[in-house]
């Protein structure tokens, strides 16, 4: 069995193990993180909707400070790859064949921020994902033309690994929030 799939076996036990709900000011860091960076209009945020025990993104909808800002979903498409799709709370979603919900499909957005979720993260900000690369993908190939994408990822501190391997597919994150705050 290959490294990280043997680390993505660990980090799936551990997180159904020590999982557990955050608050909406899990993401205090964010919004200091949106502050800093004083974006020329409001950031367009690609959310992730939660499973296998992933850190529930969606606690964000329940912070003041999000009330105006608009939110993407990612929709899987053709040969792996995935784009993301305006969605609100209350939106009819359909569930893709990997079993994850999916906003309906409208006008394509590129976000300005991507709130990615993860197995297990390192200290420098190295992501281990489920192993599609759909978020490496998309990423590697809009951040070369969308360089202000901002990569956040989402996790519980215990998802912390010493060092992962990666290779030229896999994307260095520009953050990893933690209920612990961020990793920089």
């Amino acid at each position: 069995m290959d490294k990280k799939r043997l680390i993505r076996k660990n980090y799936i036990v551990k997180r159904k193990k020590y999982y557990f709900s955050i608050d909406s000011n899990f993401f205090k860091p964010l919004i200091d993180l949106i502050k800093k960076k004083k974006f020329k209009k409001k950031p367009k945020i690609s959310l992730y909707f939660p499973t296998l025990n992933e850190t529930n993104v969606l606690k964000i909808l329940d912070n003041d400070y999000f009330k105006n800002f608009t939110f993407l979903l990612p929709v899987i498409e053709r040969e792996n790859n995935m784009n993301f799709y305006s969605w609100k709370k209350n939106d009819i979603l359909s569930i893709n064949k990997y079993g994850i919900l999916e906003p309906i499909k409208t006008k394509r957005i590129i976000p300005d921020i991507i709130l990615v979720p993860l197995l297990a993260f390192d200290k420098n900000k190295n992501r281990l994902g489920y192993g599609k690369g759909f978020y490496d993908k998309f990423l590697n190939k809009y951040v070369k033309t969308h360089q202000s994408i901002l990569s956040v990822g989402i996790a519980f501190s215990f998802q912390k690994h010493h060092n992962l391997p990666n290779n030229n597919k896999d994307f260095k994150l520009d953050f990893v929030i933690t209920e612990k705050g961020i990793v920089k």
